[in-house]
């Protein structure tokens, strides 16, 4: 059902957009889906007062009051906040935008519902995107927008309203991406990649932080991660940097309607020259920074602390990623990477050599080789790194897996793993790790080996997962390769011989009819 009511919100929403660029056109329909769910879960709590205040068995019980006193004690922030639900100001309330939804002037005052709402709540202050005055919609559209918000239904209590919200706005999140194509994989990575990252990481409690967090979606499956194991939000604290200022308020409208508590910076900023978070030491760091960037150095970087295996090349970023996490571990922390495959192999410039120091150093604990098209915005083959600050088990080795033919086609385009994929991925690292109930780990020909750091050496310090875990098994009713090849040639030319005839047949037919050839 929920399904069916995101598809119908996209293809009207989509069709609404008329020319209008997707890029600019998201931040318009995310930010009246935030505005909706707030005003939602105001008006949830609000028609829950009314009840509890008449209700002479009720603790908040407010005595045979006239009518008018029971509006105005309503409108006491307290019972919001004491919540967890934000605090709507009237003019901001979505009943109001709705009566003026067809009004010339719905821009400015959508703009100005904005502004009340971040003056009323200090954690959403410079959060929120007011560009609707300005929005460059035929006239009319912004105001069939506003309608087509008001249907979707957040449900009765704020734990339902969250959810649904949330996977809408994923939703969202996930076709802007694939319709922004190339610019939309800079704040999305698709979801079967972040469970991916999050199975792995097993991010339960402590610090979680993403360098270059885009929307938010690391946290969000790390969130579900935690409440799938019995967990609470409360057991994570959330940090984050984004250095593109619309995404990083996505991101931070993205955590706000779910209730995570949440630090992205005092501001958006470059991760490598203005760190927002130099002081922290992490549980756990899920990153899918962007890859193979040319144009990150500055000269204030020469030396950085962070730099311990060596001055990442100014030309590509990916070693000064790796090596920025690294930093900002704490000592039993561990980090998951998304990364290009160039970087496993890569001997240009000091690459080579970072990667040589970081392997003879025992940081690097699991290699994953990804398949093609996972992505929105790029078909460079992709791989995931996971880095320990010091290794507690499997010392003096590394865990290849190569999980290039594990994805299932979503479509013409696009590729993702499904759960029982990423559950196999994540349970043979469990395993190697001797974690309990994670049964016994094995080397499996083609999928997965563990290899000791010596073997990589002999290998230039490449940490392509091809190279070690070798091909599939031959199952024992395949054929060997002469065999196949007669196999095939014979009926090759079975069909050659059948494609003569019908030729020869055809000619004759038509030589009946006259035809000369």
């Amino acid at each position: 059902m929920l399904d069916d009511i995101k598809k119908t919100l996209w293809a009207t929403a989509d069709k609404l957009r008329a020319n209008m660029d997707a890029a600019e056109y998201k931040h318009l329909v995310l930010g009246l889906i935030f505005v909706k769910y707030i005003s939602d879960t105001f008006a949830a709590r609000r028609a829950e007062l009314t009840t509890r205040l008449s209700n002479p068995a009720d603790e908040y019980y407010y005595g045979d009051a006239a009518p008018e006193d029971l509006a105005a004690e309503l409108e006491d922030r307290d019972y919001y906040t004491e919540v967890n639900a934000f605090w709507v100001p009237e003019p901001a309330r979505w009943e109001s935008l709705r009566a003026a939804a067809k009004q010339p002037d719905i821009g400015k005052r959508i703009d100005d519902a904005l502004s009340l709402i971040e003056q009323e709540n200090p954690k959403l202050k410079g959060i929120l995107d007011k560009r609707y005055a300005r929005a460059q919609l035929p006239d009319g559209k912004l105001g069939e927008l506003v309608d087509l918000v008001s249907t979707i239904g957040f449900g009765d209590t704020p734990s339902t309203a969250r959810d649904v919200l949330g996977q809408v706005y994923e939703y969202f999140l996930g076709m802007f991406a694939s319709a922004e194509g190339k610019r939309g994989g800079q704040f999305y990575t698709p979801a079967s990649i972040v469970k991916t990252l999050v199975a792995i990481l097993s991010p339960h409690s402590g610090k979680v932080y993403d360098p270059c967090c885009g929307s938010g979606g690391m946290f969000v499956q790390s969130e579900k991660f935690i409440e799938a194991h019995g967990g609470k939000l409360g057991d994570v604290s959330i940090y984050g940097q984004e250095a593109n200022p619309t995404t990083w308020r996505l991101a931070a409208m993205n955590l706000a309607i779910r209730g995570i508590d949440f630090n992205l910076g005092r501001e958006p900023g470059d991760t490598f020259t203005r760190n927002q978070h130099p002081d922290l030491r992490a549980d756990f760091i899920l990153a899918n920074p962007p890859f193979n960037i040319s144009d990150w150095w500055h000269g204030s970087l020469m030396g950085d602390a962070r730099w311990v295996h060596g001055d990442p090349p100014p030309g590509n970023a990916n070693y000064a990623w790796l090596q920025h996490m690294l930093h900002h571990l704490k000592p039993t922390g561990r980090a998951g990477i998304v990364l290009a495959n160039g970087s496993m192999s890569s001997s240009q410039n000091s690459e080579g050599q970072i990667r040589a120091a970081m392997v003879e150093a025992d940081v690097v604990e699991v290699m994953v080789a990804l398949p093609g098209q996972l992505f929105f915005n790029t078909q460079i083959p992709a791989c995931l790194w996971f880095l320990v600050k010091q290794k507690t088990k499997r010392k003096g080795e590394v865990l290849f897996i190569d999980a290039r033919k594990c994805a299932t086609m979503i479509s013409r385009v696009q590729s993702e793993f499904t759960d029982a994929v990423i559950e196999r991925i994540a349970g043979t690292v469990a395993a190697w790790r001797g974690e309990s109930d994670a049964g016994a780990y094995e080397d499996i020909a083609g999928f997965c080996r563990t290899v000791p750091l010596a073997e990589i050496a002999q290998h230039g310090h490449v940490l392509t997962p091809g190279r070690y875990v070798g091909a599939e098994a031959v199952e024992d009713n395949d054929e060997d390769f002469a065999t196949k090849m007669q196999q095939l040639t014979e009926k090759l030319g079975e069909q050659m011989a059948k494609g003569a005839e019908l030729d020869a047949l055809i000619r004759q037919k038509l030589g009946g009819l006259g035809y000369e050839f």
